[in-house]
């Protein structure tokens, strides 16, 4: 089976430095990697809401590129530092982007990431075509 992959000119870092695709698509489904919420200059803004914009902005810039928005989104999951300090502000960002039938979701609490300053990180599927 072929896979295929979305590799937008602003993330060609991803593939370049991290040998991985911001998206793949395979057998009907885009899968996407997880995305935190760095600035396009690579900067961390200390703003957890800005952070989650952004991630959320790179999903949809992945999406783009697939011809989708994020009304194709089937799942989602994020991983959370200090999960519970800002969850309502969590959901409060998402609800901007996704809306019903919602995507599935699970929120996940971690230790830390990679990048030291971020707070969350999101990945996600999305299907193709209609249903």
């Amino acid at each position: 089976m072929k896979h295929t992959a979305i590799i937008p000119k602003e993330m060609k870092s991803y593939s370049d430095d991290w040998k991985m695709s911001p998206g793949i698509i395979s057998n009907g489904h885009v899968f996407l990697t997880g995305f935190t919420g760095a600035e396009k200059d690579g900067s961390l803004s200390s703003d957890p809401e800005k952070q989650m914009r952004n991630a959320f902005e790179k999903i949809g810039t992945v999406l783009g590129e697939a011809n989708l928005d994020f009304d194709a989104l089937v799942e989602m999951t994020t991983y959370h530092i200090g999960l519970r300090d800002h969850l309502e502000l969590f959901k409060s960002v998402r609800a901007e982007y996704v809306e019903k039938p919602y995507p599935a979701w699970t929120a996940i609490e971690v230790a830390g990431f990679v990048r030291e300053g971020a707070i969350v990180e999101i990945r996600a599927i999305a299907r193709l075509g209609t249903n």
